[in-house]
């Protein structure tokens, strides 16, 4: 129980990693703040509820600075606090970049990075006032350590998130915030998961050194360990969680 009785939102945990991460916090104590644009938040929260921890279910688009300002509202009223922000909501169409609209482009930013500075801006007054928090920003592989392809706009936006991780974290410092990223490798989750046949699938492993894909929890219990006080002298810094994929 690391997190006993912390007061943690999670963004985007209606699915997949989101998921893993509120389930993962509320086993260790946590009291969840599940985000979200689809009515799947709320049986999230039950299942959050179903393990003996508080949840409150926000559907909100983390790219409305009124919708996640009202959210962040909302929680403080029924919660009285906020301890962790997990800003793990995302998207990533692919496209190919001479396919690609202005609108294309900036909706993935929009939700991938400004969501990111919505949700931040929003708390970190409330972290300031307590001198203490923790802010994780779930990043990629993708645009931190590689470029994939039809995904320039992805890319672009995790590789903006790393960096307004550590200048956040420079101006946090000083008020006790921790503010770091992690960047899952492939991770395994409704939306990531792609009609391949067996021999694609076992051509992609041949390039993981662990020679399986990730799961949400593997990134749930990183995400844990940034949220903990096991990570106190830790800010700033982003976390590969690939099983080693970026080593070769």
């Amino acid at each position: 129980m690391r997190i006993k009785d912390k007061i943690a939102i999670v963004t985007g945990s209606g699915q997949g990693i989101g998921r893993g991460i509120a389930l993962a916090l509320a086993k260790e104590g946590a009291k969840i703040v599940g985000t979200d644009v689809t009515d799947k938040i709320f049986d999230v929260i039950k299942e959050v509820q179903n393990l003996g921890s508080q949840g409150l279910a926000i559907k909100a688009d983390v790219s409305s600075a009124g919708q996640v300002g009202e959210m962040v509202k909302k929680s403080i009223e029924q919660l009285g606090r906020i301890d962790i922000l997990v800003n793990n909501a995302g998207i990533f169409p692919f496209k190919p970049l001479i396919e690609m609209t202005e609108a294309d482009w900036d909706k993935v930013l929009d939700v991938n990075l400004k969501g990111v500075f919505n949700c931040t801006r929003a708390v970190v007054p409330h972290m300031i006032n307590q001198k203490s928090g923790k802010i994780i920003n779930i990043a990629s592989i993708v645009g931190v350590v590689v470029g994939f392809a039809a995904l320039t706009h992805y890319s672009a936006s995790k590789g903006g998130m790393v960096g307004f991780t550590k200048s956040v974290a420079l101006e946090l410092a000083p008020f006790g915030i921790n503010v770091n990223a992690i960047a899952p490798g492939s991770i395994e989750t409704p939306g990531a998961r792609m009609d391949v046949n067996a021999e694609s699938v076992k051509q992609f492993l041949q390039a993981i050194p662990l020679k399986r894909i990730g799961q949400p929890d593997d990134i749930a219990n990183a995400v844990l360990f940034l949220a903990s006080d096991e990570s106190s002298y830790i800010t700033g810094q982003c976390l590969v969680v690939d099983g080693g994929y970026t080593l070769q």
